[in-house]
């Protein structure tokens, strides 16, 4: 009943699997892992160290016992931990880092018990190359509807409602765990790698339906750290856009909600807005932080969308979003719930 399955067969099937095991260490697995994976090591990180200097420095045929017996004690724990509950009708699918040794090990014994086991052909790296190759066309699936509107106008809660009203969201921010400017990084909360985000972003695309439109907001190429994939840029600087407008007090208000911590810690907002010496000066942002420190953030996050976010941004929606020219619908709300509703109902209906 053991199977091995092509990387493009098991993305294009992978919600038939009722497990998706990844046997590679817990380093691998971290960096990044097929959507909803879960780690079962066939060797820890200390443990292919281990074996890996003794097959250099002292006998291959040694190191390869010793790994065996790591390995198959490992199989052992996680089968006792995780398989024993397991019914007969259940469905694994096994990868490692190139479908090799650590996989089939787990596979084999898997099969052996009469599981309905598949494993993935070319492993992890199989998989890494049909995620490229999928987000170079999928993007190209769907009709997108940009959210724009500046810096504090609310559009991230403005996806969250228009996910809650049924529409469907690509939230490039929160798959980034970023919020998109020079202070957006969450803290607590780092940013994943590159290789996680795009198979984030790969996973949120499959699930769309391509007869409805996807709303997202007019991020740059970049969110924090992480590019946005290019094929994904593209179609969405070509699509229609919609603005949501707020008032600069209400912005600043959502501001200061939304970024608390920076109210709380000063000291690391001071610090995070020494990156925007090279484009505002030294004079100016020692101003900004001198205003900080004496408890006058509300004033220094207005001047910082009046001074700085807000002719960014409107430059580069300007240069980079086509639709920005002709809106689809112009989004107003006072900062209420009732009213970001009521935003969110329009532009479905203008979608």
């Amino acid at each position: 009943m053991l199977s091995t399955i092509t990387a493009a067969d098991a993305l294009a099937r992978l919600d038939e699997f009722s497990t998706l095991i990844d046997a590679r260490s817990e380093s691998e697995f971290a960096l990044d892992r097929l959507p909803d994976a879960v780690n079962w090591p066939s060797l820890t990180d200390a443990e292919r160290i281990v074996i890996g200097t003794e097959y250099v420095q002292v006998s291959p045929f040694l190191a390869k016992k010793r790994g065996a017996a790591l390995v198959a004690r490992n199989i052992a724990a996680h089968i006792e931990r995780e398989v024993l509950d397991k019914p007969k009708d259940w469905r694994p699918l096994v990868y490692c880092w190139r479908g090799g040794t650590r996989s089939g090990s787990l596979s084999t014994v898997l099969d052996q018990i009469g599981f309905r086991v598949h494993r993935l052909e070319g492993g992890y790296q199989a998989y890494r190359r049909a995620v490229i190759a999928a987000l170079d066309e999928l993007p190209a699936r769907f009709q997108y509807r940009v959210i724009c509107g500046s810096t504090g106008s609310g559009k991230s809660r403005l996806l969250q409602v228009l996910r809650v009203q049924g529409a469907q969201v690509l939230d490039l921010e929160a798959l980034a765990n970023h919020r998109g400017s020079v202070l957006g990084l969450v803290p607590g909360r780092p940013q994943p790698g590159q290789k996680q985000f795009e198979s984030r972003v790969w996973d949120a695309l499959r699930h769309f339906d391509a007869a409805r439109p996807v709303y997202i907001e007019s991020e740059s190429k970049k969110v924090g750290d992480l590019r946005v994939p290019l094929a994904l840029i593209e179609r969405m600087r070509a699509s229609p856009c919609l603005r949501l407008d707020l008032t600069l007090d209400a912005r600043v208000a959502l501001l200061l909600e939304d970024y608390g911590h920076f109210v709380t810690d000063t000291a690391a907002f001071c610090e995070r807005l020494d990156a925007l010496r090279a484009t505002r000066g030294n004079e100016v942002v020692n101003a900004w932080q001198a205003g900080a420190h004496a408890g006058r953030t509300p004033e220094v996050v207005r001047e910082l969308l009046v001074q700085h976010y807000d002719p960014i941004y409107a430059q580069s929606m300007k240069r980079n979003f086509s639709g920005v020219s002709a809106l689809l619908a112009e989004l107003v709300w006072d900062g209420s719930q009732v009213t970001l509703e009521a935003a969110a109902a329009l532009a479905i209906q203008a979608g």
